[in-house]
Formats: structure tokens, sequence, C-alpha cells
């Protein structure tokens, strides 16, 4: 009740302060007064907004199951760091975080009065309309019916990048909602055109870093956990935080122009409301159900589809129609002043940014276009590997060129020894990395290029720091996506400890399983050139398994990458026994005596069954147990006769006449079985998590000028 209270008062508050500052534009007298209600009224939906994330912060860590929400994605011997996460694993939960994220930074925007009255009345409308988003699809409703432990955070979650990917999206999601703030308030208004550049600039920098990295973060815990062998699958959900991205370093560049050339700032509005919209239509793909078919990391079977396609509407078409009223009072003229110069490098280098974020739009958006008019389909990612690698070698060619020239006509020769040098270096360690592509070769050449090309142009003083950091990333980056995709080498075998393979000059070998001592999780053992590194399968408390995560071997040339598959249920059968009757296993009798039933303080029952296991000549008594929820129940094995066997009690009949066990190997056996594995070598996969982090770090470096 306390957090739809909350959410309720935060849209109050934030309607408020749009009327508020909409006063203010229409009303020369008592603009001061006004403005203070404006002030407070942020103010008072900023709260409201944190009252409903901490409220909800306290259910979560209070185990409070009554709430659906926490149900779902809580549970109560889930770590405290993932309890703070499941804030943010859901969907109405990311929503709220959003939210919060959003209205944390108004406050910041009218207290230090960095933006004008009719900034912060489209900034207050955006915040009304995610609250709106939070309440259509409430973390606050209670659950149907009676929990006593929730379901817990997906193992596959319960990763520390994992925890920091989604808030540090969605503080790039937000923060985006600030220069589009300042642009619509600028054609509100028709205040000077050039006066919330440079504050626009800083905000779009801010956010551009923060989406990169949280983008980058995603890949990562892609390739460190989920065993596929890549970091980017071009995945609809992926594509959804990828093509903003790109679309905000089309902005900032046309901003650069803008600044020099006032006749830019007519596609400047047309780039930062693109921008924001399709932020927010991501979020709708991802949500409204469409890819449940086709992403494994989108909501599937939501009802929030709708709304979200009316608040994307209401952003585009708003954004679009407001320019097109306006655009006769934006100042025309040129451009630029020559092909040879910065500004037609940067508008060109933009053209190409929107091409590749057009082409992954149409991409990642066929499963809804598709439904339209028959059955829903997705591209595969050969589409995308052959559309954009055209267009990634010309966006390298063009940042080259415009790292080393000049604004106006005051071009600079870079003379041809160098380029050549450099396309020629590029060439060659692709080459020699072992990269056959023809398109892979190039675009090796023109990533070395724009990587030296950067560092001519911070010589000449034609980029600053930040620029130099975020370009000699994205060279880097590239470059090493050549060679880890490229020059790869991989087999996929089954394994038995001991078996060994050779690949990429490296010798691995098997040594089979190992089982934590708590049963929560087990680990595939292999030795690279002698040097131990493990696979990791978390378990379930049945023993089953939950997530994996491949074995990595770091090296100075890259990492050897092993994802074992385990085998599915081997040597295990399940028996019903009947109470007093003996039942006859694989090696083992086994007679159900009896059961005892103890409530325990959470609700949940411990179910302890009396079993006589014989060999034929001595009997043994074990006492297997379950811990029986309404939901189900869990339980582990327990050895017998020494450990030659495990078993493992799955359930007790109404009427107690009857038990079902699991028998399974020896952790000995177990950790004998055959193993296949995919290997694959991933050369200098390293300058790719270098080239991500300096591409994030050139951004928020640049804002300090």
């Amino acid at each position: 009740m306390i957090g739809t209270i909350s959410l309720a008062t935060s849209l109050f508050f934030s309607l408020l302060a749009a009327m508020a500052y909409g006063y203010v534009m229409k009303v020369k007298e008592e603009q001061e007064r006004a403005e203070r209600w404006g002030r407070v009224s942020l103010f008072g939906s900023c709260l409201a907004a944190v009252i409903a994330s901490i409220y909800l912060w306290v259910m979560i860590l209070g185990d409070h199951f009554e709430i659906a929400y926490v149900a779902s994605y809580s549970s109560k011997e889930l770590p405290l760091m993932y309890k703070i996460s499941a804030l943010w694993a859901g969907q109405q939960g990311s929503l709220l975080l959003w939210l919060l994220i959003h209205a944390l930074a108004s406050l910041y925007l009218c207290c230090r009065q960095h933006m004008k009255a009719a900034g912060l009345l489209v900034y207050a409308l955006i915040e009304s309309l995610l609250v709106i988003l939070v309440l259509a699809k409430s973390p606050f409703v209670a659950s149907v019916t009676a929990v006593q432990d929730g379901v817990g955070l997906n193992p596959l979650l319960q990763d520390p990048w994992m925890a920091v990917h989604p808030p540090v999206i969605f503080i790039g999601y937000a923060l985006l909602a600030v220069p589009f703030a300042y642009a619509m308030g600028a054609l509100l208004k028709d205040e000077d055109q050039k006066s919330w550049l440079e504050p626009a600039r800083r905000w779009a920098l801010f956010a551009w870093g923060f989406l990169g990295a949280g983008v980058f973060i995603g890949g990562y815990w892609a390739y460190k956990v989920l065993g596929w062998g890549g970091y980017w699958g071009w995945d609809p959900v992926e594509n959804s935080s990828l093509v903003p991205w790109l679309l905000a370093g089309a902005f900032v560049h046309i901003l650069h122009v803008a600044k020099r050339r006032p006749a830019a700032l007519s596609v400047l509005h047309l780039s930062v409301i693109f921008t924001f919209a399709l932020v927010i239509y991501g979020t709708f793909l991802t949500r409204s159900g469409i890819l449940g078919d086709f992403s494994v990391h989108s909501f599937s079977g939501t009802s929030i589809g709708m709304t979200l396609a009316v608040v994307n509407a209401i952003v585009l078409i708003g954004g679009l129609a407001l320019l097109a009223v306006k655009a006769g009072n934006l100042p025309q003229g040129k451009l630029y002043e020559a092909h040879a110069s910065r500004e037609f490098c940067l508008l060109l280098g933009a053209l190409v940014l929107v091409f590749i974020s057009a082409i992954i739009f149409i991409g990642m958006s066929m499963p809804l276009f598709t439904q339209l008019i028959g059955k829903p389909a997705a591209v595969d990612t050969d589409f995308y590997v052959r559309t954009t690698l055209p267009l990634a070698i010309a966006m390298c060619l063009i940042m080259a060129a415009a790292g080393c020239l000049r604004y106006g006509l005051q071009a600079e020769k870079l003379g041809r020894l160098l380029p050549a040098a450099l396309l020629a270096l590029g060439l060659a360690l692709a080459f020699v990395a072992g990269v056959r592509s023809p398109g892979l070769l190039v675009l090796a050449a023109v990533a070395i290029l724009l990587f030296g090309a950067t560092f001519v142009g911070w010589h000449r003083g034609i980029l600053r720091l930040g620029a130099v950091i975020a370009h000699g990333g994205v060279a880097l980056a590239l470059f090493a996506m050549v060679l880890s995709g490229g020059a790869s080498q991989s087999l996929s075998q089954e394994f038995k400890p001991g078996e060994s393979v050779t690949i990429g000059g490296y010798a691995v070998t098997y040594e089979g399983q190992l089982f934590a001592e708590d049963g929560t999780m087990k680990f595939y053992r292999y030795l690279v050139d002698g040097s131990e590194v493990r696979a990791m399968t978390k378990l379930h408390k049945n023993g089953e398994d939950a997530a994996r995560e491949p074995a990595i071997a770091h090296t100075l040339f890259g990492d050897i990458y092993i994802a074992p598959t385990p085998p599915k249920g081997a040597d295990r059968m399940e028996l019903i026994l009947k109470r007093g009757r003996m039942e006859m296993g694989d090696l083992f009798a086994y007679r159900y005596d009896d059961v005892t039933m103890e409530g325990q303080p959470d609700g949940t029952t411990l179910v302890t069954a009396s079993i006589a296991v014989t060999d034929g000549e001595k009997v043994e008594h074990v006492q297997p147990t379950i811990i029986a929820t309404r939901d189900g129940g869990t339980s582990s094995p327990i050895p017998v006769f020494g450990g030659q066997k495990r078993i493992r009690l799955t359930g007790i009949s109404g009427n107690d006449s009857q038990a079902r066990i699991e028998l399974l190997p020896s952790a000995e056996e177990e950790a004998q079985v055959a193993v296949t594995a995919s290997v694959s070598t991933k050369p200098f996969i390293y300058l790719l998590w270098i080239g991500a982090v300096a591409a994030s770090v050139g951004c928020f470096v640049a804002m300090r000028r």
C-alpha cells in the first residue's frame, strides 16, 4: 500500500511541476513563485519515488513474499548482494529504477538551475510518463496465493557483473532524457538555440558513457557466464540497447558541428528525438512479450506492451510535431565549407551511424513486422555481420580523416606514407594472427589506421584527450573483434578424465569433476599447459544443474575457452517404494519403513523417511529428508554403503504409504564420467575489454572540457 501511494504521489507532483513550469513560460508575473512551486513539486515527486524504491527494498530484504514481485525474484537464502539487485531483476523493478534515476537527476537540474522552465516542463512530463509505466506494471501487487519462500533470482543472474549491468544501462537510459528535454525546451521557448548545446553535450556524454559501459558489461557477462563462446549474439534485446548508444554517438558529433554551424541544429534536434524515442522503443520490444520466442533476455507474457507503445508514440510524434512547427525558426545556411573539413566528416560519420542503427533496428524489429502480416520470424546473425561490416570499415576511415582535419577550410594533409604504413601494419598483424576473411582483414587494417590517426590528431592539437581515449578504444575494440573472431580455432569432443587435446599450440587435459563440500556447486577441472582452470556448474538443492560457467585460461596471446556440456542424468534411476516392501535397485535393495513430519518456523515441513538398504548380507538404515513447501520441495542426496551409491528422497504419497527415491552413482563415479566440451581460442580478446573500457572512459573525460 505504501509503495502504490508513493507512486501516485510521485505522479501528482510531477504533473504539478509540469503545470508550474508551463505557467512560468506563459505568464511574466510571479515567475519566481511559479518556479519555486516547480522546484518543490519536482522535489516531492523525487522524494515519493525514493520512498517507493526504499519500500520495495525493505520488502525484499525482509522476505515479504506476500508481494508477488518479491516472491518472484528473491528468496530467504539469496545472498545479500543479489537481494539488493533483485530490485531491478524483474520488469516492474527495473522500471522503478528508471524512474528513480530520472527523478534524482531532476533535483540536480532544477536546484542547480541548469535547465530553464521550458526544458523542465518537458522533463517533468517525461517523469509523469515513467510513473504511469511503473503504475501500469506495479512491483507492489500482492501475491495471489500464500508463499512461504520465494523463487529466488535466476542462477544465471547471480553474478557480480549482472548485478551492476541493469543499473548502469538504466542510468544511460534515464539521463538521455536530459538532452532531449534541453532540445525540446529550446524549441518551445524559441530561445537562443546555442545556449543549451554545452550543458546538453555534457549530459549526453555522461549518458553515452554509462550506456556504453552497460552494453560492454553485458557482453562480458555473456562471455564469462553463458558459456556459448561469444560476447555478442545480435540478440534483439542486446540490440535494443546498442541502437540508442549508436544514435547518442551521432547526436554528440552533430552537436559539435552545430556549435560552429547553426544550420545543423535542425539535424541535431532530429537526432535527439530519435535517440530518446528508441530508448523507449527498445523497452517496448523487450517488455511487451513480442520477443518471447526470439530472445533469452526478453520478458514474455506481459501486459504493459500497449502502455509502452503509447508512451513511445507520445515522445516520438510529439517531438517530431514540435520540430515541424518550429523548424522555420531554426537557423539556415551551410553545414560545411568543404568536403575536406572536419564538419563534413563529422556529419558523414553521424550518417553512417544512422545507417548502422537503421539496419540493426530493422533486424531487431523483424519479429514485430512479420507478426503484423503472418507468423513472426527473426533474422539470423549473418544478416547483421554482412550488412554492418562494410559500414564499420567506412566508419573507421571517416573517424581517421576527421581526427586529422580542422574545422572550416584549414585542412592539413596527412601524407600518404603514414596511412599506407598503418594499413599495411593492421593487415599484416591480422594475417599473421590467422585471419583469412577479406572483409575482416580490411577491417583490421582500417582499425589500426584509425588508432594511429587518433594520436596524430592529438599531436596536432585537433583532438582533445577525451576524444583520443574514446576513438582509440573503439579502434582497439574493433581490431580485437577481428582477431578474437576471425583467428579463433575451435573443436568439440568427448573427454574422459586424463584425455588431452592440442589447440592453438596449447595442451588441454580434462582432469574430471570436483564437488563442493556444501553441495551447491561442482567443477570440471582442466589443465591448460599444466595450469588448472575450472568450469563451474551451480546446483539446485536436489543436485540438478542450475547454471553453468565456462573455464577460461588467460594467456599473453588470448584466452582458451572451455565450455563443457554435463551428461544428462548419468546412471540415475527412480524407485517407488511401498511401505514395508523391498524393491530392487541396481546394486542394492531398498525398503521404506516409516516417515516423520515436523513443522518448521518458516512454515515449511521437514519430511524424514526411514529407508533400509541391503546388499544381501548386511542392512544399513538411512534417513533421507526433504523440505516440503506448498510449491514443492528440495532435498539433497545422502551416501549409502560407504558412498557406493547415493539416494535422494523426492516425495511421499498423501497417505504416507509410498516413498519416491532417486538413486545416484557415487561421487567418485560421477566425477569420472566422460564430458563433452567445446574448446576454442580467443586470440588477444583482452584488447576488446581494454578498448571497451577506454571508449566509455573517454566520454567521461570529454565532459571536463
